[in-house]
């Protein structure tokens, strides 16, 4: 997003907040595991504001990521939560304020990691905003080349150092989860599909946009490179909407520890049973899926409410987006207040997770 049931078998029951500690996932067929080979789901909400915040000028995050902050979202009988970041905060880039960027940014990620952590929950770091100027179709900040908006793909310049220096602060703890890129859209920049499922692949001089790119296998070397194990999503193309080309372009990983990244809103193209039966289906037949956002425009949750019933149904994860006191059509926001209160799109999420007991 740009930004802004019946119960399962204990074989599939997800982690439940306040245990010890969140597990050290791996992709194993089609499924996560933990370290005793019990299938895991992710269940939760992303938490918006460090894609965003810091270049800004404001802060790190948007709203409170204290304990107390924390409890709430694990009182939803959440067990995952995804953090959107910026990658010119995290290298603290000459233009960011020192005191939002660079190491005290750092810093406050890696607290707000553990006190999720604390609560059992599994963080999910995601790169959201990066660098590169691009001008070419659904330009969201054609002025400037700053990370002030999302782009198609990531950019060879800065994109990489990023992910190396996530992958060495969080490398010793493998139940954290890297997702390397919000929503890649190569497939706006050309008309050619091919050309744009090799661009998310291969990076390079892509068609239609400005910089260099730096594509998904070259993210997740880098990764690896610097000694990370850990559980990599990675999104499709069309804002991570598409995934029909996942399995044929399929980076590399020595590791083997991949999953598939997929958004939904009721806007977007595949939004319906069917296109979810005939696109996603393959995928989640294959390596394990995680929707890392769902969400709707409408204040209500009839949307989410049949999306999450279908990958309950195939045993995939799903986030809901976002926990955040925004306007829930233009956010769209699960909540009115940190302490929980739901909207009326977010109770939808809050009183699935919690029938799931």
């Amino acid at each position: 997003m740009p930004s802004m049931p019946s119960k399962t078998s204990k074989a599939t029951e997800p982690l439940r907040p306040n245990a010890a500690a969140p597990p050290k996932l791996r992709a194993s067929g089609n499924k996560l595991v933990d370290e005793n080979g019990t299938t895991r789901r992710l269940l939760g909400v992303n938490r918006s504001g460090g894609e965003f915040m810091c270049v800004q000028g404001y802060g790190i995050f948007d709203g409170p990521v204290d304990d107390a902050s924390v409890k709430a979202i694990a009182d939803w009988k959440v067990n995952a939560v995804r953090i959107p970041l910026n990658e010119e905060c995290w290298l603290g880039l000459s233009h960011i304020d020192p005191a939002y960027g660079g190491t005290n940014y750092i810093a406050a990620v890696k607290a707000l990691v553990a006190r999720l952590e604390a609560h059992g929950i599994t963080p999910i770091v995601e790169l959201h905003w990066s660098h590169g100027t691009y001008t070419g179709g659904d330009s969201h900040c054609p002025d400037t080349a700053y990370a002030t908006c999302q782009k198609p793909m990531p950019n060879a310049q800065y994109t990489p150092a990023f992910w190396t220096s996530v992958a060495q602060t969080f490398k010793s703890d493998q139940a954290v989860v890297f997702d390397l890129f919000n929503e890649p859209f190569p497939d706006r920049a050309t008309s050619d599909l091919t050309a744009a499922w090799k661009c998310w692949r291969d990076g390079g001089s892509c068609p239609g946009i400005d910089f260099q790119v730096a594509g998904m296998q070259t993210l997740l070397n880098a990764v690896r490179a610097a000694g990370a194990k850990n559980l990599v999503l990675i999104p499709g193309v069309a804002y991570s909407n598409d995934l029909r080309q996942w399995l044929t372009y399929k980076p590399n990983d020595p590791a083997g520890n991949l999953a598939a990244a997929w958004h939904t809103y009721n806007f977007n193209t595949c939004s319906s049973e069917s296109c979810f039966n005939e696109q996603l289906a393959p995928v989640i037949a294959q390596v394990p899926f995680v929707a890392g956002e769902i969400g709707e425009n409408t204040c209500s949750h009839g949307y989410i409410d049949r999306v999450m019933a279908w990958l309950d149904a195939k045993g995939a994860s799903y986030l809901g987006w976002t926990w955040n006191t925004w306007d829930c059509s233009s956010g769209p926001s699960l909540i009115s207040d940190y302490n929980g209160t739901p909207t009326n799109f977010g109770v939808g999420l809050r009183d699935h997770l919690k029938g799931m007991q």
